[in-house]
């Protein structure tokens, strides 16, 4: 392949034969610009047609959405989507990525990653970076400085500070000043309206996810589902069900009407 620096100046180099080439339309962007310009499409491993510069928007689209994992958005049997999950490898490649690009894609996926499956904080002591596993309580101990034969660090999750009371503890240490930060914004952030959805006035601004607890924010446009980008779920901001379990219409009130502000945050089970 060709990489001549622009993304519109990508293409395929026709005597590559590690790739399967073909000539039929571009298929992630039937729509695309790029189609009717002579240039060769290659087959992913799921057998649809794309561009370099089709799998460059279209993964790069995943990542500003907050997706790690690509999978072919093209469709199958009339109206059903491929889904097919693609490596890194087969998009780095048939992308044509530059070296920047790849930094982006790569530094932007281990950021996603790390969010997804780690909750990491420096241990006060040794500074070494530890994933607490025990999302239930606060109270940590750093294994590092155990092995180090260091004096052994217990300190609070939330606040940083060496641990205070009784543990295990879910809520806060017995250190003047430990607060959840996020559970302090549920409770005094300001209500909004949802301008396109019937009925929905003093919404809190702020939720957390039911499923996995990340904090998130309503952009007041279009219906009042909410697609987590941390957990994959889609839940409804105003009652804080699951899309499936809301019965009322995207754009009308929920019959529970506007849910509580939370008091407490969900605690995300991954198995």
């Amino acid at each position: 392949m060709n990489s001549l620096g622009p993304e519109s100046l990508k293409r395929y180099d026709p005597r590559d034969k590690t790739l399967t080439l073909v000539t039929r339309e571009e298929e992630l962007d039937p729509f695309s610009s790029d189609d009717g310009d002579g240039s060769l499409r290659a087959e992913m491993s799921c057998g649809h047609a794309v561009t370099p510069q089709s799998l460059t928007r279209w993964c790069r689209t995943l990542l500003d959405e907050g997706k790690y994992k690509f999978r072919c958005p093209a469709l199958k049997e009339g109206t059903k989507q491929c889904n097919a999950l693609w490596s890194y490898q087969e998009v780095r490649r048939l992308a044509d990525l530059s070296v920047e690009e790849m930094q982006h894609f790569e530094e932007t996926m281990a950021r996603l990653a790390a969010a997804d499956y780690c909750e990491v904080q420096p241990c006060p002591q040794c500074k070494t970076p530890l994933e607490r596993k025990n999302l239930s309580n606060l109270c940590v101990r750093c294994t590092v400085c155990k092995a180090d034969k260091q004096k052994s660090c217990q300190f609070c999750w939330q606040c940083l500070r060496p641990w205070k009371g009784k543990a295990p503890r879910s809520d806060r240490c017995d250190n003047k000043g430990c607060v959840n930060k996020d559970l302090e914004l549920l409770q005094n952030c300001p209500t909004i309206d949802l301008p396109e959805v019937e009925g929905v006035t003093a919404c809190p601004a702020v939720r957390c996810c039911p499923t996995c607890g990340i904090r998130v924010e309503h952009n007041r446009k279009y219906c009042k589902n909410i697609h987590c980008t941390r957990c994959q779920v889609e839940f409804c901001f105003v009652c804080l069900k699951l899309k499936r379990e809301c019965s009322s219409s995207p754009y009308k009130l929920c019959p529970s009407g506007v849910a509580p502000r939370q008091t407490s945050i969900p605690v995300w089970n991954k198995k």
